[in-house]
This record gives C-alpha cells, structure tokens and sequence, in this order.
C-alpha cells in the first residue's frame, strides 16, 4: 500500500503566542497532521492565549518542559511577544532540530534568534521593511515561501499551507503532498511556488506519456472506470465524480487513499490494472 516514503515519526513543535493569527498557525497544522507527523503545541508557559482575540488555546507544553522537536515552527500575529522575549529567543537558541519553519511575522522569531543570518528569508506583505533592518538577512518579496534547506518562511496567513505542503514534498515526496492538498481541497496550489535555494526539488518528475492510459477500465464494483489525462495528470472518473491519481514509478500508481494500483501492459498496449501485485486484472474496455 505504501507508495511515497515512508512516513518516520517526525515531531513538530508550534510555538503559540498570545494573539496568534489563526490561519497562520491552523493551515499548517491540518497539513502536517494530515501527512502523519506529529504536532504539538509549546507557549511560553501553559497558561491559556487567545488567536486574534477569538480561540481560546490552552498550550501542550511551556518552553520549560517541551519535548524535543524535529521541526520547530513560528507563526505571526502580535509575534513581538514572542521575539521580543528574552527567555523565548534563548529556548529557541539551545532547540536543536532538523528544521525551522515560520509564518508572516513568525519569521522575526527566527531572525532574533540568529537562525536566519547569512540566509534569504520572506515574511508577511507588511514586515518587509521591518525583517529588511537585520542586516543579515537577505528579504525576498512576492514569494510564497523561501527554502534555505534547513529553515523555511513563508509569507504571511495562506502561504503558510504552501510551505507546510513543499516541506511535506521534500520529506516525502510531492505525491504526499499532493494528497495532502486534495483531502484538504487547497485547489489553487501551485506545487513549487516558491524560492528554492537548497538544491532540493522534489517537484522535478520524470516527463512521462500516460496517454495509452486513457480509456474505460471494468472495477472490482462492477460499473465503469473512466481514465483521462488532464492538464498532464491522470483523472480517474466514477459514477460521476472525478479523483486524482499518481505516477509513483513504472506502471505503479496510487489513488487519493495511496491505495496501489499497477497497470499492466504487453508492449505498448494497456491490458487493464490489479489493486495488488498478483490479484485479479481489471480490463481496458476502450
């Protein structure tokens, strides 16, 4: 059943600040839950904090007894409580973690904290100037999200779900990222809408021709398969509704609940698809 890499159990820390913005913080929450990690939330102590005044959240863990973390992430809205914190920023210096992740104005947190010097870093539409004032830093505008390799930021609210999407990609593959953004229906992602800096690029696919893949196929409930190609993606229709599914190598694919599917062929010609290796042949009808 497991097509993309395999999931390791990657920790993720939120840090939440009093008057966090919502979106900032929850876009990539679902993402990073969704693809199987592992979130939890830290603040400077555990008392509760309001996001925009609105949702109350009562943190996991303070800053002294959080968990070691993976990734740490911050996110913006009144983020100076955060960055302006002497207590918070030092945490943040002794944390040692795979990678660091922001949001709009979360990236101050970063750049109080050092992590972004010597690095290009992007941030929410009305911080440029401000996040422009730390002379090491190299600020980017009109990007979704900037990739150094280890830290990642974002723009501000939404771009926070395309950047949480590219990590997803870089750990695991771009088709776990694009389930991912299909079980969440972000349908104007744009996979690789950033900055990327580090010489990963999971968005670089083999070129393949899947137009002999297009067709009627019997399935395993009796009614009727309708595979087309659209816009250079494989579109699987059922009674009516359309799915995604994706190339994972070869003739092996995996639908939107990274079930297998492997087309068989004699030469050039589709014969039809198994859901396992060895099971029964679907047919091509067309």
């Amino acid at each position: 059943m497991v097509l993309t890499k395999e999931v390791d159990s990657k920790k993720i820390a939120f840090y939440l600040q009093d008057g966090v913005e919502v979106l900032d913080f929850a876009g990539p929450m679902e993402v990073f839950a969704y693809a199987g990690y592992e979130v939890f939330t830290v603040s400077k102590d555990k008392g509760p904090i309001k996001s925009q005044g609105i949702l109350k959240i009562v943190p996991d863990y303070s800053i002294d007894d959080a968990p070691a973390a993976d990734i740490l992430a911050f996110f913006g809205g009144n983020s100076q409580n955060a960055y302006q914190n002497k207590a918070v920023i030092e945490w943040v210096k002794n944390q040692e973690v795979q990678y660091h992740f922001s949001v709009c104005t979360g990236a101050f947190v970063l750049a109080e904290a050092g992590v972004l010097d010597n690095k290009t870093a992007t941030t929410f539409h009305e911080s440029f100037e401000g996040l422009e004032s730390y002379d090491k830093i190299d600020v980017r505008r009109g990007v979704r999200f900037v990739d150094n390799g280890n830290v990642i930021t974002t723009a501000g609210v939404s771009a926070g779900i395309d950047g949480a999407l590219h990590l997803v990609a870089k750990l695991q593959d771009l088709n776990a990222a694009k389930r991912t953004a299909y079980y969440m229906e972000y349908d104007n992602w744009k996979p690789g809408d950033g900055l990327l800096l580090s010489g990963e690029n999971p968005y670089l696919v083999e070129a393949t021709n899947f137009k002999s893949d297009e067709g009627r196929y019997e399935t395993k409930e009796g009614f009727e398969m309708n595979v087309q190609l659209i816009d250079d993606e494989l579109m699987i229709t059922m009674q009516g509704t359309k799915y995604p599914f994706y190339h994972e190598g070869g003739d092996i694919f995996s639908d939107v609940r990274n079930e297998s599917i492997y087309f068989e062929r004699d030469g050039d010609v589709v014969l039809g698809y198994r859901l396992e290796p060895n099971g029964n042949l679907y047919k091509k009808l067309d």
